[in-house]
């Protein structure tokens, strides 16, 4: 058993992960009122989780980010989750993506800004 422990974890020292695979998966089409635990037991299946943070406002209801303590942990759970099925939900299953994000930030903060400007001068 000790033999393909190690065997095991030289494997994964000698693999190598494609560059946008990461630690931190972004899930999307989660069902509005999941909570922490069940995502926990979901996700916690596949190795340590060090946070899940699940969405909670108008804007990211349905969403999650689960933080793991391994990368290829990250990479066993995104390779076997997506698609799951969560309460007739499939999941959309992803890595993290830093600069996908600030973009989309980006482009709904210039939205808002928008919004008052056309608010303000009275404009469609």
């Amino acid at each position: 058993v000790d033999h393909n422990i190690k065997m095991s974890a030289a494997r994964r020292a000698n693999a190598r992960l494609p560059p946008e695979v990461n630690r931190i998966l972004y899930i999307k089409n989660l069902p509005f009122h999941i909570k922490a635990e069940e995502m926990y037991d979901i996700f916690g299946k596949y190795g340590a989780i060090r946070q899940i943070r699940v969405g909670n406002t108008k804007a990211t209801l349905g969403t999650a980010f689960v933080v793991y303590e391994d990368i290829y942990d990250a990479k066993s759970a995104l390779d076997h989750l997506s698609g799951f099925n969560v309460g007739n939900r499939y999941l959309i299953v992803l890595y993290y993506n830093q600069g996908k994000m600030t973009k989309k930030l980006d482009q709904n903060k210039k939205k808002e800004e928008l919004d008052v400007l056309k608010e303000r001068y009275g404009a469609d």
